[in-house]
């Protein structure tokens, strides 16, 4: 497949394509006497594997080597489960930071409702 088919398959954009060939999502590919890339059709199912694994908030790093795991085979719901709990782990961070962010603002809004307006900045209005 050329390499326009593969991200119309796959729902992104050529540019996507090219980015995670060379972020080893994607086994380099081969290439015809002109120059264009070809890739099997294995391509697709692996770059939907990998958006996937993005939204559930893997980073690019971690699902190219979730990918590497897959590929050298023995990967189990075990050995791999460590990915999973730093993902859960780096959200549930984010939440409480966003937490932290949305309690100030929070604040912040009811101070200004009182006609006590200032940021916690220092910032008077």
């Amino acid at each position: 497949m050329k390499i326009g088919e593969v991200a119309r398959e796959a729902g992104v954009s050529v540019d996507t394509v090219r980015f995670y060939e060379r972020r080893g999502v994607l086994p380099a590919a081969g290439r015809r006497p002109s120059g264009y890339r070809v890739f099997d059709a294995s391509a697709v199912s692996r770059i939907r594997a990998a958006k996937a694994l993005q939204e559930l908030g893997f980073t690019l790093d971690e699902v190219a080597g979730a990918l590497r795991s897959h590929d050298a085979g023995g990967a189990t719901c075990a050995s791999e489960r460590w990915r999973l709990e730093a993902v859960v782990e780096r959200i549930d961070a984010r939440i409480a930071e966003l937490a932290r962010a949305r309690d100030l603002a929070a604040r912040s809004l009811a101070d200004c409702r009182s006609g006590d307006c200032r940021f916690p900045t220092g910032l008077s209005f």
